[in-house]
């Protein structure tokens, strides 16, 4: 086994060699912020460890890669790097049967600031504090962008400043502010 980058791994199957893409997740690639922190990740996760691999509905991907859930050593692979902060939930239907438990651990992540979801500086009032993991429609606190969806119950935030698109909609009554209680 070899590892490719924060959601992908070569698995040897029988002698065969096959391309393998984590099903409901994303990390960054190689080069990008936070790509070396994700492959160190999966690494510790997979490597020189007999996997088990779970199929969704789809066999591979548009580049052929197989599409898998990988357990590894009592770990669940996908679910932990989201978890632990190195990936987002990505809902890629029509494997989608554990995208509402990737979103919950993407929730717990951006709840305690872990990995892809550590602050890049400390929130002064009025002042925005966004990183490329931040949509900049609520420029004084660090919510992911869409998707997935959130609703204000999924965020530890409330009363915060709402500008530009809103695509969470946590504005309803468009007056500037969000998750309002």
């Amino acid at each position: 086994m070899a590892i490719v980058d924060g959601d992908s791994i070569t698995v040897e199957i029988i002698g065969q060699v096959f391309d393998l893409r984590y099903i409901g997740i994303d990390t960054a690639e190689r080069g990008q912020p936070y790509g070396a922190e994700a492959s160190s990740l999966n690494a510790s996760l997979v490597a020189n460890k007999t996997v088990l691999l779970v199929k969704d509905v789809s066999e591979v991907d548009q580049f052929g890669r197989l599409l898998r859930y990988v357990f590894a050593g009592g770990d669940f692979v996908n679910y932990e790097l989201v978890r632990q902060g190195a990936a987002r939930a990505s809902d890629y239907p029509p494997d989608s049967a554990c995208a509402a438990t990737f979103q919950q651990a993407q929730i717990q992540a951006m709840s305690v600031g872990q990995g892809i979801w550590i602050p890049t500086s400390t929130p002064q009032p009025g002042q925005p504090t966004q990183s490329a993991n931040c949509d900049p429609s609520y420029p004084d606190v660090c919510i992911a962008p869409y998707p997935p969806d959130l609703d204000c119950g999924d965020v530890p935030y409330d009363n915060f400043r709402v500008t530009g698109s809103d695509p969470h909609g946590f504005d309803g009554n468009n007056d500037g502010v969000g998750c309002e209680g």
